[in-house]
């Protein structure tokens, strides 16, 4: 499938989607870290006028430090009232040929769910990703 592009003269241009992986399970517990030594962040956001998105629900799933996915790497992160979020968790391990990653599934009402990844930056123990949403 490809994304059709779209130019947004005013507002915010579309969080790029990527690919869900065979990882995911519905229901994560609600914290904001699954470990400690990186540091993942940005806000929730509408294309239309980049107005933050209050009540967001943030799934994220990554592969533990020995790259196995268990329900210990899950989590929902909610974003705070100006749309900003942020998550913890361990630095993501390369795996089978893939680069470091962190899973990303993002819905609100009235908007399309979007799944995305985040990939971390080498050398770096923090990271922004902004989550734009497109509304339905």
């Amino acid at each position: 499938m490809v994304a059709q592009q779209k130019k947004y003269s005013i507002g915010c241009a579309p969080t790029p989607p990527d690919a869900m992986g065979p990882f995911y399970k519905p229901k994560a517990p609600l914290r904001n870290g699954v470990g400690k030594g990186y540091e993942l962040r940005g806000v929730v956001m509408s294309t239309i006028n980049c107005a933050p998105i209050q009540q967001a629900r943030i799934e994220l799933w990554m592969a533990g430090p020995d790259g196995e996915y268990t329900d210990d790497y899950r989590a929902t992160v909610i974003p705070n009232q100006s749309g900003e979020y942020y998550f913890e968790c361990h630095l993501p391990p390369a795996y089978f040929n893939r680069p470091p990653h962190i899973h990303m599934r993002v819905s609100a009402s009235g908007f399309k769910t979007l799944v995305t990844q985040h990939y971390p930056e080498a050398g770096l123990k923090t990271g922004t990703l902004d989550l734009v949403l497109i509304p339905e």
